[in-house]
Formats: structure tokens, sequence, C-alpha cells
């Protein structure tokens, strides 16, 4: 005695050349964007190298800068930590910050308690907002702006006697009456001078542009230079660095500068990550981001019409109707499965009726010659064979048993 095996169902799942070549098209895509990330973030580094540096000679440095001082008898000194730029800090000292946007908030606080006092200058480069609330308060940072040649439009001697410059980038407002703004760039200075305790004072420079040695020798840039950075005798120039040990100190210490009584304030100012990301990368990734969604959209599986097309194998024909109907069902295609239906029905009843091929479908012959041969009148006839799709899945069986009933009425009439 022999017992039948079941047969085994069939997989419906994916194999892994259908996954690959599917996918490879993304990841191919997602390929290039790293690629491409991975060359821009090498070439961007390349020419940031020694950027804003007095000891650089490439295009983005300082060095031209530097030696101009230097050969007008200031000494020019190179800070690299927090506390050889705090210490140096003194009336006659003028201390230039290139990257006040790369220290940390507790940094800042320390670097603003420690300069404002010392009754020197403090030349601050392109601090953004957050920057500015904490080294030169009552100052509001605008929107960028293209550098270009600017008019110095204001009486500061320095700006007047340097005349044309390559300014622009951040600009700022304050709200001292007192405070010096030249350059502006659409009506706001990128220029500005507050005056601190005592003789000091504090310079916001909203672009580092003129002191590169590439526009060095251009409009008025070294003059310009020369009597902001030279206006004491010692120029510290102090190039933060993430090396620096106070980067990673607690913001406890700022607050023995900021009196103790800022603890709270302190620890809940802290940068989040998203504020570390340069701008022009959120926006990036938001198209990315964007454009995913519009192609998941556009390679999303729909289903469209029916394709007719030759089978590679002979199969029986209950199992194409099977199939064809989980298609429909899958689909929720009762409009499609009804017109199905009631064609296959009005080709079959038409050959009964003596109406030919061709007209099987046209209602204006097949309702006359069908209607001589049943007993259902003429809209309910038309209903049947001519109708809309039925609104759910019991009046389409519904229809499928009247299709049924009214052929083989047809059949024996």
């Amino acid at each position: 005695m022999t017992t039948a095996t079941a047969p085994s169902p069939t997989s419906t799942a994916n194999t892994p050349h259908q996954v690959w070549t599917r996918a490879r098209g993304l990841l191919i895509a997602l390929l290039i964007l790293v690629i491409a990330g991975i060359t821009f973030a090498v070439v961007r580094s390349g020419e940031g190298h020694g950027q804003l540096d007095p000891r650089s000679a490439d295009p983005k440095g300082s060095r031209a800068a530097a030696e101009l001082l230097e050969a007008r008898g200031i000494s020019v000194t190179v800070a690299t930590t927090l506390d050889e730029a705090t210490t140096a800090a003194g009336p006659d000292t003028t201390l230039l910050v290139a990257g006040p946007n790369l220290l940390t908030p507790s940094q800042q606080r320390r670097l603003h308690a420690a300069t404002a006092p010392s009754a020197g200058r403090t030349l601050l480069i392109a601090p953004g907002p957050a920057a500015v609330s904490r080294l030169a308060p009552g100052v509001r940072a605008e929107p960028h702006r293209p550098v270009s040649a600017l008019p110095p439009s204001c009486a500061l001697p320095a700006a007047r006697s340097a005349g044309t410059a390559d300014m622009g980038g951040i600009r700022y407002r304050a709200t001292d009456s007192t405070a010096i703004a030249c350059y502006p760039s659409d009506g706001t200075p990128t220029l500005l001078i507050l005056k601190d305790r005592e003789d000091g004072d504090t310079v916001l420079l909203g672009s580092p542009d003129f002191l590169h040695n590439e526009r060095l020798d251009q409009q008025g840039n070294a003059s310009l230079a020369l009597q902001l950075l030279g206006s004491r005798p010692h120029l510290v120039w102090y190039l933060p660095s993430l090396a620096d040990p106070s980067a990673t100190s607690d913001d406890g210490v700022s607050d023995e500068h900021d009196g103790g009584g800022n603890g709270e304030e302190a620890s809940g100012d802290e940068s989040s990550f998203l504020d570390l990301i340069p701008s022009g990368w959120l926006w990036a990734t938001l198209q990315l981001t964007l454009a995913a969604v519009l192609a998941a959209i556009w390679r999303g599986r729909r289903l469209g019409p029916l394709v007719m097309e030759r089978l590679p194998v002979s199969i029986r024909a209950s199992e194409s109707a099977e199939g064809r109907a989980g298609l429909y069902r899958k689909a929720n295609a009762r409009d499609r499965a009804a017109e199905s239906l009631r064609a296959a029905a009005r080709t079959r009843i038409a050959r009964l009726a003596d109406v030919t091929a061709p007209e099987a479908h046209t209602s204006a012959v097949l309702l006359p010659a069908v209607s001589t041969r049943t007993t259902t009148t003429g809209d309910e006839l038309s209903t049947l064979l001519f109708g809309p799709a039925p609104a759910t899945d019991a009046a389409l069986v519904l229809l499928a048993e009247h299709l049924d009933a009214l052929e083989r009425e047809v059949r024996t009439s």
C-alpha cells in the first residue's frame, strides 16, 4: 500500500538573483554618492589646509599679512590652546581668533571673560550667531552675503584710509549706539567695532577673505589688515584646535568666570550635533531624502492592465482562471473581473442567439436578439450584460450567478 505525498507548495519568495537585480540600481547610486562625498571631502580638506594660518603660504593662508606686520615691528605669535590665548591677552596685545565658531560654549565664555577687561583688542573672524551671543553680547548676526569689493561707508580712520576692501560674509547689528559699523552689505555692516572696558575693543569681521594671501594685494585689503591687526605691538594669532584640553573641560570652569550663578544656563546651552553640521549638508540630506522617497514611489509595485502573452508551458484552464482571479482579488479589480465575466457571457450567448462575433458586444444588436429568448426584461438584461461594475465582492458573485442563469435560459429556449 502506497501513500500519496502532497506536492510541496511553490515558494513565492524572491530569489537572491531577483533581489540583486531589483536593488542593484539603488546600491550603485548609493555607492556613487559615497564616492562623491569622500572625493569632495578630500578636495575640500586639501583646499582648507593652512587656512588663515600666519605660517601658511597657501592661497588661503595668511603668511603675507604676518610678514608685513613683522616688518612693521609687530611681534606675531601663534596660539593653539585657549590657555595660551587668554594668558597673552593684555592692553598691548591684539588677539585674533581665527575660528571662534570652533570653540565650545565653555571656551567662548572663558575667552570673553578674559578679554573683556584686558584693555586690548580682540578680533573675531566671522563668528556665527551662537558664538556672537557669548563673545560679543548685545550683537546679533545676520545672514551671510557674498564677499565683494565694498566701500567703508563709515568714519573709522583705518577703514577710510584703506578704502574699498573685499568684505562681506556674516553681517552684524549692535544694540550699542557707540559701536562703529563699516563696510555695509545690503545695508548691514560686515565690520563692527565694540568698545570694551577701559581702552579695549572687540572687532567683528564678517569674512576672513581680505586676510588671505591670494587677496591681500587687491583693493585696500593690505592696508585694512595692517591697521586692524597692527594697532598694538603684539599680535597673538589664535588658531583653535580640537586637541586643546580645554575643549573637553566641564562648563563649570566657565561658570566661575561668569559669576557662579549661571551653572544651569551654561549646562543647558550646549550645541547639539545638528548645530555642528554645515547648513549646506543639511539641505543636501533633505534633498537626497526627498529624491529617495520619489524614487521609491516611482519604483513601487502596482498592478496595471493585464498583458496577454504566450505561456511557456501548457496549463489547465482552471489553473489559469484561478490565477487570474487571484490577481483580480489582490488588486480589488472588481471592474475588470466583472467585465471579463460579461464579455465571456456575451460571446457565448451571441452564438446561441445567432448574433455574429463582431456584434456580440454591441448592445443595440445583442439585447433585442437575446430578449426574444428570455423572460428577463430589457432594463434588467441591459444592466446584466452591459451594466456598471459591482461595488462589493458579494455583488460580483451574484453577477456571475445571474450570467450563468441567463446563459442556461438562452441555451434551453
